[in-house]
Formats: structure tokens, C-alpha cells, sequence
């Protein structure tokens, strides 16, 4: 009985963002699928704009592929993978960032398709739609202007969040290392910067897209804490947790903490691996409890 992870990548990003955490959970024997949801991936818009030299009046114009794609299409996908993957075994659903926000949706709406739900440092909005959430305390410390510094276009024109992350502009390379990798290396930083496309949909749901006890709350839980981030700071990732425990206190999260920044994880994914490997041990022993 050897589980799937399900991988669900963040906000600009794709799967190729979980190649090294794949390669390590291959190493450790564990078998893994990493989703591009659409308009990610090869689905990505990638103009001649972009490219180098870049046209910055063109890049501002240049309609995406990505204009909308709604979180129900998100999630429709998801439900896609996660039905192949079931057909296989055991299903631990893993998601990063603004993926968590998918990730619970899915699990709103089809919890018979997930043996355990796993959150790295990922929203799973309870109390608050997502946006709400950024006017809270816990939210304070975020450079909310730091994307801007490099926002292509005007989004509601776009119909999609435009960022030129092939900008030069040391201020902008700056604020984009200190949100995301500020305990990486120079090279680490453009390296994963690179893996980056432009485009995001505009969509994070509703309150009807917020976690539900009845579904959702039925799924065993973890959720993997990443001490440094800067992007989903760890007064926040502590807000959803206790958010998530009082919504169904009789199914709490099981909580880990890695050390690190928003993206370091996936840049040294060793220990995220083993975490991981831990929550498949019951089902590779044969264990049904899934504890």
C-alpha cells in the first residue's frame, strides 16, 4: 500500500519547482506526482516581450493564457489527478503556498479522494477569505509592495497578475530575495527566479471556498511550518493552524517545523523528505490506522 503524494505548486510557479524534492522522496522510495494547474508549466504564457531585450510596452499588452482561469478550474483539474492517483493506493495531498487554497477546495469537494491532506506553509483560509487575511496583525511584517516593483501591466486591463521577474532592477531582485530565499545564495535566488513565469490567475475563491468541517475536516491533516518564511510569516501559518484545530477539534493538525524561507525547502529538500516519508510510514508497514 504505497501512497501518491500529490504535489500542488504556489503562485507562479509550476512543478518543476518539486524536481529536487521528487528526486529525494524517489531516493527514499516514495512515489509522487507534481500537478501543473492550468495555465501553468507548459500551459504558461511566455511571450517574445519577455524575452532579452525585453519589451516593456509589449509585455504590459501581451494577453495570457492564464486570463480566466478561475479556482474552480483549479480545482476541477486537481480532482482529475487526484482520481488517477487514487486508482492506485493511499493519496497524501501536498501543497505549498498559494496551492494550499486549491488544495482545500479539492478537499471541500471530494474528501473521498485524500487519506491525508498536508499544508507547507500553505493557505487554508478558516476564519477570513484570502485577501482578509493581509489586513490582519499577522500579516504586518509582509512587504506587500515588493511584486509591484515589478508588475507588468495593470491587472484588471490583463485580466491577470503580470510580474517581470526577469526585471534588472537590483531594487526589485532585492525585495523578491528578501520575501522568498533570503537565507539562499545569489545564485540559488535567480536560479529559482527563473523557474517563475509571469503570469498568475486573479482568483483565491470565496468564503465558500474556505475550509469545511464536514469534508475537509474529515481528512487527517499535517501541517509543515517553515520557521523563516517571510512570505506566509509563522504568526500566520500559527493563525491557520489554530484556526483549522478549532473548526474540528477532535481532527487537530499534526504540526512539523522546517527551518527556513518560503522557497529554501525546495531548494534543499532533504529534510522536507523525511517529514514527508514519516506521514507515508503507517501505510508502507501495512498500519490501515493512517495515524
Amino acid at each position: 500500500m504505497q501512497p501518491t503524494f500529490v504535489l500542488v505548486h504556489g503562485a507562479f510557479s509550476n512543478s518543476f519547482c518539486f524536481a529536487p524534492l521528487q528526486a529525494e522522496l524517489g531516493l527514499l522510495g516514495h512515489r509522487s506526482v507534481a500537478v501543473d494547474l492550468p495555465g501553468h508549466g507548459f500551459g504558461a504564457t511566455y511571450s517574445r516581450a519577455y524575452q532579452a531585450p525585453q519589451d516593456l510596452e509589449g509585455l504590459a499588452a501581451v494577453p495570457g493564457a492564464i486570463k480566466g482561469v478561475t479556482l474552480a478550474d483549479n480545482v476541477a483539474h486537481l480532482i482529475g489527478v487526484l482520481e488517477r492517483a487514487k486508482e492506485n493506493g493511499p493519496v497524501i495531498l501536498v501543497s505549498h503556498s498559494r496551492g494550499g487554497i486549491t488544495a482545500t477546495a479539492a478537499a471541500n469537494a471530494r474528501p473521498d479522494l485524500i487519506d491525508r491532506i498536508v499544508y507547507v506553509s500553505a493557505w487554508c483560509p478558516v476564519d477570513l477569505d484570502v485577501n482578509d487575511y493581509y489586513a490582519e496583525p499577522e500579516m504586518a511584517t509582509v512587504d506587500a509592495g515588493s511584486l509591484a516593483m515589478a508588475l507588468a501591466g495593470n491587472p484588471a486591463e490583463l485580466g491577470v497578475l503580470r510580474i517581470n521577474f526577469r526585471t534588472a532592477d537590483p531594487a526589485a531582485l532585492a525585495a523578491f530575495k528578501e520575501v522568498l530565499l533570503t537565507d539562499g545564495t545569489d545564485e540559488e535566488f535567480l536560479t529559482f527566479l527563473n523557474t517563475f513565469q509571469p503570469d498568475e490567475n486573479l482568483d483565491v475563491g470565496t468564503s465558500a471556498d474556505r475550509a469545511q468541517a464536514a469534508t475537509w475536516g474529515r481528512i487527517p491533516k499535517t501541517f509543515v511550518r517553515l520557521a523563516d518564511d517571510a512570505t506566509l510569516p509563522l504568526a500566520l501559518q500559527d493563525r491557520l493552524i489554530r484556526e483549522g484545530d478549532a473548526l474540528t477539534p477532535d481532527n487537530p493538525y499534526d504540526v512539523r517545523t522546517l527551518e527556513g524561507s518560503h522557497l529554501k525547502w525546495l531548494i534543499d529538500p532533504a529534510p522536507a523528505a523525511r517529514v514527508l516519508g514519516e506521514l507515508a510510514e503507517p501505510w508502507r508497514a501495512g498500519d490501515e490506522r493512517q495515524v
